[in-house]
């Protein structure tokens, strides 16, 4: 007998994957619950033990891999609130400054004002004198 799965085709169980097959003797079949894996052990062909420390050993690999992802996420979650709380920081400093630019702006702005009118006039005098004296 050789080792099948009793689900062909691509099956939702396993996320369109192919089921796991182990060597002669063990093949999974699907249940209810996704959290649980059964075997059937066809006893002609099998060595127990070595399926099971085979089996044992990608448990510790997963669990090892399980522990990577999990450090991963807490430091790219950690990275995030800190960069979040740098943003806030940053846009409070923005609003702040931009808050004492608009009170300058109000303070010294009539200022600001009468030097471009006052340009404006001198310009609009010197091209007014210039087409004068250019006429003659």
């Amino acid at each position: 007998m050789a080792s099948t799965s009793n689900r062909t085709g691509s099956g939702s169980f396993y996320g369109g994957a192919a089921p796991y097959r182990s060597r002669e003797g063990l093949s999974t079949r699907p249940v209810a619950s996704s959290d649980e894996i059964q075997l059937r052990i066809d006893p002609m062909h099998s060595d127990l033990d070595d399926e099971i420390t085979g089996l044992r050993s990608q448990v510790k690999q997963l669990r090892n891999v399980a522990q990577e992802i999990g450090s991963e996420a807490k430091f790219q979650k950690d990275f995030l609130d800190q960069l979040q709380m740098t943003m806030i920081k940053a846009q409070a400093g923005v609003k702040n400054n931009i808050r004492k630019l608009n009170m300058s702006i109000i303070k010294h702005g009539s200022n600001h004002i009468v030097h471009v009118v006052l340009f404006a006039l001198f310009c609009f005098f010197v091209v007014y004198m210039w087409s004068k004296f250019s006429r003659r």
